[in-house]
């Protein structure tokens, strides 16, 4: 069940009238008329006039056809507004210096469209949406320009250096453990043999050395006093 009003050559432009319709398309006819009677523009007066026609209109077809039509199940289908004729309104506005500023006012005319077959519209609607949503759903090649491409190439860079820096502050802060010290450690292991043989010669050559300095220097003081 569907019901139609009009209100014609409301005064405003039919853009601001558009911005008062837009918040009760699609919605139910109680909500719609809650928006109208808090919304504080012009022309919410004549909408909200529009949609109570339209809701009258509505129960008188209903009675007519003899169909069952709860008014509270109605909701807003259609909703627009066309551009009126602005013949006969044209003001002048005073302007300085002796001039005069031409003014061009507007009509407009509003329709609403009442629906009561809610879940058949509002199913249809969504496979479309659904069929539309897939549709679209295509994937599409992304677009690469050289900008894009040298911000990430920078990025890349940075992340590089940080894991580097991060690496080297790790190093630098790593514990001495005992574990590491053994690591680091050699153990001498013993001698045996010719190798044995080799530093005990070594040795011994060493303190004959050391022996010969000792005596010489011990010569020198004598030989001075």
């Amino acid at each position: 069940m569907e019901a139609k009003a009009s209100a014609k050559y409301l005064r405003g432009s039919a853009q601001k009238a558009r911005l008062v319709i837009d918040m009760i398309r699609g919605k139910n006819v109680n909500q719609a008329l809650a928006v109208l009677q808090f919304t504080n523009k012009r022309a919410a007066d004549g909408i909200e006039a529009c949609v109570r026609s339209a809701i009258a209109n509505a129960t008188e077809a209903a009675e007519k056809a003899n169909i069952a039509v709860d008014p509270d199940e109605l909701w807003v289908k259609e909703a627009y507004v066309d551009q009126g004729p602005t013949k006969g309104r044209r003001r002048m506005r005073p302007a300085p210096q002796g001039r005069a500023y031409r003014e061009q006012r507007h009509y407009c005319h509003v329709t609403v469209l009442l629906s009561s077959d809610e879940m058949l519209t509002r199913a249809a609607a969504s496979g479309k949406n659904a069929k539309a949503a897939a549709g679209n759903g295509k994937a599409r090649p992304a677009r690469t320009t050289q900008a894009t491409t040298k911000v990430r190439d920078r990025r890349s860079q940075e992340t590089a250096t940080e894991a580097e820096t991060k690496e080297s502050a790790a190093q630098e802060t790593t514990p001495v453990t005992a574990s590491t010290i053994e690591e680091n450690t050699t153990v001498a292991t013993p001698l045996a043999g010719d190798d044995a043989t080799t530093v005990e010669t070594n040795a011994a050559v060493e303190t004959s050395a050391v022996t010969d300095a000792h005596a010489s220097d011990e010569t020198n003081k004598t030989a001075k006093e």
